[in-house]
């Protein structure tokens, strides 16, 4: 299985750290946060990855060519940002051929068990399963209402009232059949946005899957500090989870 590992982001609310690095650089006891993906992912038996870069793009490149590990990556550089949804659509050659993909955010640091997304979703019908988890700030997130079998009844992104404290973990398991949801090209002067654009037009055919593993979005100066003191670090032994 391939990966979409979306890096690109400014970090602009975690300043002034990112003022001389790019967010997917910043370090959790001293691993950068990027690094810490990749061997999660590599742990869970992803094949190749695709890292999209903005933001201090020398800095990602400097960090991959050091970076000592058997699992194949290469980044794409976007000059202007083309959002989650539209860093997908322009490169959808990296997945052809493939009958499942996922595509993670890498903002967050997570312990997440990818094997059991995977599992879960094979068992599924639903062309995209979305990693949900509990948040306390819904009015921030994109928030899921789910039905009796874990099936997504409405997706709302960062709702006025929202009716439910499960979010968007930003983290999917899909297919070939994801393209159906997207236009043909990212349109002029815009993004394309998973929350926003896509995942709304999407339900009912997505599924949602918990996460119960450690999972924390360190974009503030406050978040990325109670990371540094609650990380339990990725487990082990790695236990390769698909081919």
């Amino acid at each position: 299985m391939k990966a979409f590992l979306l890096a690109a982001g400014e970090g602009r609310r975690l300043r002034p750290l990112t003022d001389t690095m790019p967010k997917c650089l910043a370090p959790i006891h001293g691993t950068p946060l990027l690094g810490i993906w990749l061997r999660l992912l590599d742990m869970h038996g992803v094949t190749s990855v695709l890292v999209n870069v903005h933001h201090f793009p020398d800095q990602v490149a400097a960090f991959l060519e050091s970076w000592s590990a058997s699992l194949p990556v290469e980044t794409v550089h976007e000059p202007t940002l083309l959002g989650s949804a539209g860093t997908v659509l322009t490169n959808r050659a990296f997945v052809d051929g493939e009958d499942s993909f996922l595509i993670a955010y890498a903002d967050n640091l997570t312990a997440v068990d990818l094997g059991k997304m995977f599992r879960f979703h094979e068992g599924r019908s639903e062309t995209l399963t979305l990693g949900v988890t509990p948040t306390d700030r819904p009015r921030e997130k994109g928030t899921v209402i789910l039905g009796p079998r874990g099936e997504v009844l409405d997706f709302e992104e960062k709702a006025a009232q929202p009716r439910s404290n499960l979010a968007n973990a930003g983290i999917y398991v899909t297919n070939q059949a994801l393209f159906n949801y997207l236009p043909p090209s990212v349109p002029a002067g815009s993004v394309l946005d998973f929350g926003h654009d896509v995942l709304p037009r999407m339900v009912p055919n997505v599924a949602a899957c918990q996460i119960d593993e450690f999972l924390m979005d360190i974009g503030t100066p406050e978040a990325y500090a109670l990371a540094q003191e609650t990380w339990p670090g990725l487990p082990t032994p790695a236990r390769p989870a698909v081919s």
